[in-house]
């Protein structure tokens, strides 16, 4: 089973949490048991699975991760001038495998899932294919 979700950035960096997208999907499928992989379509926007209780958390991901990769850069030569975005995604990735167990994602207590923009604002696309135990 594979869905294809959309979804509409609105800042040049942000993390979206889309848990609830995936959760009620897997729940309309009646899978049990099994996996979830969720992946962004794109080479300059990411998923990864965190903190969902303290939005600090978000806030102080991005601004390392600006730190990490200023978006400029003298001696970068990607035409497009992103190429801090293609290095988030690369360090965040692009997708994540879940747990599904008992109908539901095996998230820890704080975690979440989360999309993640380093070039917005953008209409944006990810994949969730879930593979269920026999």
């Amino acid at each position: 089973m594979n869905k294809e979700f959309h979804i509409q950035t609105h800042s040049h960096s942000e993390m979206l949490d889309i848990t609830h997208e995936i959760e009620g999907w897997v729940k309309e499928q009646g899978i049990q048991e099994g996996i979830a992989i969720v992946s962004s379509l794109h080479t300059t926007a990411g998923i990864t699975v965190n903190e969902n209780a303290d939005p600090d958390v978000k806030t102080d991901m991005l601004m390392r991760l600006d730190k990490i990769y200023p978006w400029t850069h003298p001696q970068d030569k990607h035409a497009e001038g992103n190429t801090a975005a293609h290095l988030k995604t690369s360090t965040v990735g692009h997708a994540q495998m879940l747990i599904i167990s008992e109908g539901e994602l095996v998230l820890g207590t704080w975690q979440g899932v989360y999309f993640c923009e380093f070039d917005g604002p953008r209409h944006r696309k990810y994949h969730v294919k879930v593979i269920a135990d026999k």
